[in-house]
């Protein structure tokens, strides 16, 4: 699975550069934690207290650290970058990745309409909604030491497609092609979402999403690239989603180009992430998120593109959409601090044979 990112932000972008108005985003964010506070102060019932107390304690130390990066964005907006201290310098990093670049839960097939940059998501709902459905965890059985590996979407009409280093968990090389290892099999689940909470229109949603589909072949791992393609079937022979549009060709002005990344950004207890950090998330891991951010980098002829959404490990094997045409432009398999992300730009891969064999669904 991919190796998480230490806490520095996962987002190598500048917040200038992710932000237009900083002053903007700063009045904000102080808006926001002024309603979260005016919120906060009823009294819970006895039988909740404890339970309240935890999430006020940590409520308490969000609006800590997000108060410190209001200040620092304020400090930057008026050129004074030289007198930010590293509180609030923590501060600007956590509101980039929460504002800026944020990872938004994914609940009944939805998500909760977004303030600011991203409230352009609500204009293309609709095909975002299509696109979630159509990506997966992949679990495992079997496995000595893990549940589940990373993430995969729909391709073609029983394909799906992930990373060399998501399948080679419960996949090994065989005479001229690729099995199962001994013992384990694997499944692709669409749902595996945060249970509770309101979907888009705002209404509580109880996540159902559709039943997970099993691994059936290891169709071949790419020799090249950080790339698997899996044969799946569906339960009791239902039929499957339509397979995702895949860009057969660049899009115009790649990099600046919003995109999108759907996935399971997982915890993982490698990386010493501050205290902090974990109670700004409450540690919510491991469940469905929409990644929002923009394509930062491509060479033609290359096998590489960057991106900046806010991937963790668990996003292993997601998809980069165009939120332009929500074509899949790339396969995410990976970080690095401070540098970006990576995917691999699939249109360099139109007359792949292993992709042919897929079956991939080009547009």
């Amino acid at each position: 699975m991919e190796t998480m990112h230490a806490y520095g932000s996962p987002v190598a972008t500048d917040p200038d550069q992710v932000f237009g108005d900083l002053s903007g985003v700063a009045a904000r964010v102080r808006r926001q934690l002024e309603a979260e506070i005016a919120e906060s102060v009823e009294e819970l019932p006895s039988d909740q207290a404890p339970a309240g107390q935890i999430s006020r304690f940590a409520q308490e130390e969000r609006a800590r650290v997000l108060e410190a990066g209001v200040a620092g964005l304020e400090k930057l907006a008026a050129h004074r970058a030289d007198e930010i201290d590293e509180d609030e310098y923590f501060g600007v990093e956590a509101i980039v990745l929460l504002e800026g670049r944020p990872a938004i839960l994914v609940q009944g097939q939805d998500f909760a309409a977004q303030d600011g940059d991203w409230s352009v998501l609500d204009a293309g709902r609709a095909a975002i909604r299509e696109s979630i459905a159509r990506v997966g965890r992949v679990e495992v059985t079997g496995h000595p030491s893990l549940d589940w590996v990373g993430t995969a979407f729909l391709v073609g009409p029983r394909t799906v497609m992930t990373n060399r280093h998501v399948a080679v968990e419960f996949s090994r090389a065989e005479d001229a092609g690729w099995s199962f290892q001994q013992g384990m099999s694997a499944r692709v689940d669409p749902g595996e979402e945060l249970t509770g909470g309101a979907g888009g229109d705002g209404a509580p949603v109880t996540p159902a999403g559709p039943l997970p589909y099993e691994v059936t072949e290891v169709i071949g791992i790419h020799p090249d690239v950080d790339m698997a393609l899996l044969r799946i079937a569906p339960p009791d022979g239902a039929p499957l989603p339509t397979p995702l549009a895949v860009a057969a060709d660049a899009p115009a002005d790649l990099p600046g180009r919003p995109v999108y990344v759907v996935g399971y950004p997982a915890w993982d207890g490698r990386r010493n992430e501050p205290e902090s950090m974990r109670r700004i998330f409450m540690d919510v891991y491991n469940v469905k998120r929409l990644q929002p951010g923009t394509a930062t980098e491509f060479t033609p002829g290359g096998l590489v593109m960057k991106h900046d959404c806010s991937t963790l490990g668990g996003n292993s094997g997601s998809p980069v959409f165009d939120l332009t045409d929500h074509r899949v432009l790339g396969l995410h398999f990976g970080g690095r601090y401070r540098l970006g992300n990576f995917a691999v730009p699939l249109w360099e891969l139109l007359e792949d044979p292993l992709l042919g064999r897929a079956e991939v669904n080009w547009v």
